[in-house]
């Protein structure tokens, strides 16, 4: 497959630097051509002369190291067959312990001399509690090891100049990258450049070639910074691009304009409504009803706060194509949610839900459910009233897609937490209208505008900022439950006292606790679950953690955690809900009804807990993250959530939204057992100190790479972002934004720009641009 490179720049590797090296380059770090190595920048420069820190080194991670040998011993093993070389390096900031083994040790031992400056590649370990690396490949840093004068000369001659440290792998190390490119280098010049001259002569950009030679071999500081500049631009550009010519054929498509009726469904609706809109959902539903009316589909992205109202938003719409003699279907990523959304949309809309039926309102409609555990008869009177129109509304999990579903006439899509759906699952579902169906994508995690621009670049945004009247706030504090037991037992006699009071209360746990032989991350489950922790500090277990089935979260660490969270490697598992539920229903909570909630209970006991705890017949639901997004329990006014650090930010932060939703003030309890200092701490006290979802999505988004911050929302593009840092760089985002949008304004097919077009090409092969046709 061609990359879209001009043929100097196509060329496969295997041909330039010798085909076992191409072979590890392709299997381990995705690259295949010139072009591909010359497009993998160093990850950072050590200074030659200048040591790096050794005290900053991760555990389990493949790292390269700039240090100085402080001594060799070579000892003998007791047994006495074979040898072993000992080699401690210091940089001033801590030491590390290399060792060697059998034949290995006679060249390092002979290299490797007290003074001898290297860089030093290999996985970082533990032996008798010190950091080492054990066997790692080294380069000397000087001429040679003989003489010590000439040594330090040749030190000083490379002091200042910059070693670029490429992202590598076990089997092909940095410095054997940096060779590589010195082969490919020559090729630089035949890059063509991507940026209209224009936009490159206006701010100053270097060309391609020249940002090409600068990145990879540069002779000072503000050659990196000329590199980084250019190549920011071309990746925030030709994304936006790609993006901006996206929103340009789906303006071409055809949609049937769906206007709701003036004394229709939606009209009767908003006469009932027991409470006034806010001004940010009135004017919300302006913009997706404008959208609506249009002879092309809708794209929109409705994002806001925890329990901003996008639901009643996205329910106006629905009614608004059910005026119109349209279906609307509303796709859910589990069955408690879809369960959840079918009960408060039937309680919403009353009457108006029972069209049909005895007492159901005259211009009323059917609003159907369709989950894959459904009994036979359900489901087939629910595929009849979507096939003959009988049912204006139907809301689903993946049970929507499949083949068997058909519509009499879908005119919207919903799609409720798009990042848990495959693009081909949302395509499946937009492909059963008889024209492309409008769309409505809904998250309920706040996104920062340029993470908005870069991942959901070709939807057209709006954004619930404003809490409905009568939304209490929630008070966040942090459980110390290592350093204070005590705080743990004033935790508990606050849910009590909530109780006491009237309210309800949520405990959250990361596992579920009943996993026999369930895979996870760690390989078999192993006997039973970890016990205490509910009423003081948790014992250790042999336990490993799993994921519950349903949810995209895994129980330890969360999936959007960052990956140093500063957790113990040798903590015990995550608390378990059916050991903690079991442990509060005997100990500090034994006065009160407790009931458990997670993802593997049949749908029936799901829909049956949820439905009493609701009813204000369970004073205490302990659960997974199964209540996470769209549970509405307003007499709940507490929430205990245990070893919170195994969440990410903006997962504690859609938790915390399930209470506080009626008029008394909702507690947030942030229990831990990780010490002040530790990262994840620090995490838990941003979550405590504000109710500002756009504020923890920055805090969240600043600690993850980059990669992670695209997710599964750009896997069709060739590369995560390798130099643009959607937080840091925002401004050359929008910039980027608004020249792409210009340039496929003025030439959708690129064809006065052919530089471009390649550049296009390389991001996206066929299959890529269908991957962005679809989404």
């Amino acid at each position: 497959m061609s990359n879209g490179l001009v043929p100097a720049l196509e060329e496969p590797l295997r041909k330039v630097i010798g085909p076992a090296t191409a072979k590890v380059m392709a299997e381990h770090l995705g690259l295949h051509t010139v072009g591909d190595l010359l497009h993998h920048y160093p990850r950072r420069y050590a200074e030659r002369g200048e040591l790096t820190r050794l005290a900053d080194l991760p555990l389990d991670e493949h790292v390269t190291v700039v240090a100085q040998v402080a001594s060799a011993r070579l000892l003998s093993f007791r047994s006495g067959s074979g040898q072993r070389l000992e080699v401690t390096i210091t940089d001033g900031s801590g030491q590390l312990q290399l060792v060697f083994f059998g034949r290995g040790v006679h060249k390092p031992h002979k290299d490797l001399l007290p003074g001898t400056r290297a860089m030093f590649a290999g996985k970082v370990s533990v032996f008798n509690r010190r950091l080492q690396l054990a066997h790692p490949a080294y380069q000397l840093l000087r001429a040679d090891a003989g003489d010590t004068a000439e040594a330090a000369e040749a030190v000083d001659s490379w002091a200042g100049a910059l070693i670029p440290i490429y992202p590598a792998t076990a089997k092909l190390e940095s410095w054997k990258i940096a060779k590589a490119v010195d082969a490919v280098l020559p090729s630089a010049p035949d890059a063509v450049d991507p940026l209209p001259p224009g936009l490159m002569e206006g701010r100053g950009l270097v060309p391609l070639p020249e940002a090409l030679l600068k990145i990879h071999r540069p002779a000072t500081k503000a050659d990196v910074a000329d590199a980084r500049a250019r190549l920011k631009w071309d990746e925030a550009f030709v994304l936006q691009v790609a993006l901006a010519r996206r929103r340009h054929a789906d303006g071409q498509l055809p949609a049937v304009p769906r206007r709701p009726l003036p004394d229709g469904l939606l009209a009767a609706f908003d006469a009932r409504l027991p409470f006034t809109l806010t001004e940010g959902q009135r004017q919300v539903s302006r913009e997706i009803f404008d959208d609506l009316a249009t002879e092309h589909p809708m794209h929109r992205l409705l994002q806001g706060e925890v329990g901003s109202g996008k639901t009643m938003v996205a329910l106006r719409a629905m009614l608004a194509v059910v005026d119109a003699g349209g279906q609307a279907a509303m796709l859910a990523p589990t069955e408690v949610l879809a369960q959840q959304h079918h009960r408060s949309v039937t309680e919403m809309m009353g009457e108006l839900a029972e069209a049909g039926m005895l007492g159901g309102a005259e211009q009323g409609t059917k609003v159907v459910l369709l989950t894959g555990s459904m009994g036979a008869a359900a489901r087939r009177q629910a595929l009849l009233d979507l096939v003959t129109g009988e049912a204006g509304i139907v809301i689903g999990t993946h049970a929507l897609i499949e083949d068997k579903v058909q519509f009499h006439d879908l005119g919207l899509v919903v799609v409720d937490e798009q990042h848990r759906f495959g693009v081909e699952q949302r395509d499946a579902l937009r492909g059963k209208g008889r024209q492309p169906p409008h769309l409505l994508v809904m998250t309920a995690t706040p996104i920062p505008r340029t993470v908005a621009m870069t991942v959901f670049g070709d939807l057209e945004t709006s954004v619930l900022d404003q809490l409905p009247a009568g939304r209490s706030p929630i008070a966040s504090h942090v459980v110390p439950a290592q350093d204070k037991p005590h705080f743990l037992q004033r935790a508990w006699e606050r849910v009590r006292e909530e109780v006491e009071a009237g309210h309800q209360a949520y405990v959250v746990c990361p596992r579920i606790g009943d996993e026999e032989d369930q895979p996870g991350p760690g390989g078999k489950e192993r006997g039973g679950a970890g016990k205490g922790g509910a009423g003081g500090r948790a014992t250790a277990s042999a336990r490993t953690t799993a994921a519950e089935p349903g949810s995209a979260k895994t129980a330890a660490p969360a999936q959007d955690e960052p990956p140093d969270s500063g957790a113990d490697p040798d903590k015990r598992p995550p608390l378990a809900v059916l050991d903690v539920a079991e442990q509060l229903a005997k100990g500090p909570l034994s006065a009160l009804t407790v009931e458990s909630l997670h993802g593997r209970m049949p749908p029936d006991e799901k829909d049956a807990v949820m439905r009493r705890f609701a009813a204000g017949e369970t004073d205490v639901l302990v659960a997974t993250t199964v209540i996470e997004v769209g549970v509405n329990v307003p007499n709940a006014t507490a929430m205990v959530i245990m070893d919170a650090d195994r969440f990410g930010i903006s997962q504690l932060h859609q938790l915390r939204g399930r209470v506080g939703r009626g008029t008394a003030p909702g507690l947030c309890l942030l229990v831990t057992e990780m010490p002040e200092a530790s990262d994840a701490r620090a995490r838990l006290n941003a979550v405590a100190a504000t109710l500002d979802g756009f504020e923890l999505s920055r805090i969240d988004l600043e600690q993850r790479r980059e990669g992670d911050v695209l997710g599964q929302a750009q896997s069709g593009v060739r590369s995560s972002l390798r130099v643009l840092a959607v937080i840091e760089d925002e401004e050359i985002i929008a910039e980027a934004r608004t020249e792409a949008a210009a340039v496929v304004a003025a030439d959708p097919d690129l064809i006065r720009l052919p530089g471009l077009r390649t550049a296009l090409d390389a991001l996206l092969d066929t299959e890529r641009e269908q991957y962005l046709e679809k989404g």
